[in-house]
């Protein structure tokens, strides 16, 4: 796939997206990157959890611009804060959990443009100025449309004490 916009920088920043009732931006995916990644930033509430997930052909990885988030991967779970980066491999389970008494605003990045695809698949525009209204997300249209882009949701995060 060629990638339609080659050079950095020239793009304005994307709309805001209510992703899971979380405010969130697709800086790049299929169309920006030829397929070859995805870059997607979040504002995430303290005590919000992912769902323990794997992607089966994507990298992620996870920089915290501000906040703390625990990461836990392959039975590892590691306190992350701004400026500091985890990395969740391909094929093995993992999640976050955002731990500190702020919002964490983070920057999560894949190899391969299919978790921008699912954001964008399962997130709704919101209008310039507007708040997202908490909500609950429909489980099965998340779940299926993990499966369609590479993404398998496999429950609640397991019970792994920080290091």
């Amino acid at each position: 796939m060629t990638v339609q916009n080659p050079i950095a920088g020239t793009q304005a920043k994307p709309a805001m997206r209510d992703f899971l009732s979380l405010p969130t931006w697709i800086h790049a995916g299929r169309i920006e990157s030829g397929g070859s990644l995805s870059l997607v930033e979040q504002i995430i509430p303290p005590g919000f959890t992912s769902p323990w997930h794997v992607h089966q052909d994507e990298d992620e990885s996870f920089f915290v611009i501000a906040g703390e988030i625990t990461v836990y991967v392959s039975g590892r779970a590691q306190i992350v804060g701004a400026g500091q980066f985890a990395f969740g491999p391909r094929a093995v389970p993992h999640g976050f959990r955002v731990t500190g008494a702020e919002p964490a605003r983070l920057l999560l990045i894949t190899t391969g443009s299919g978790f921008a695809d699912f954001v964008n698949a399962v997130s709704d525009p919101v209008a310039d100025g507007a708040a997202i209204e908490p909500h609950e997300p429909d489980i099965a249209r998340v779940i299926a449309m993990a499966e369609r882009n590479g993404l398998a949701i496999l429950g609640p995060i397991p019970d792994i004490a920080a290091a």
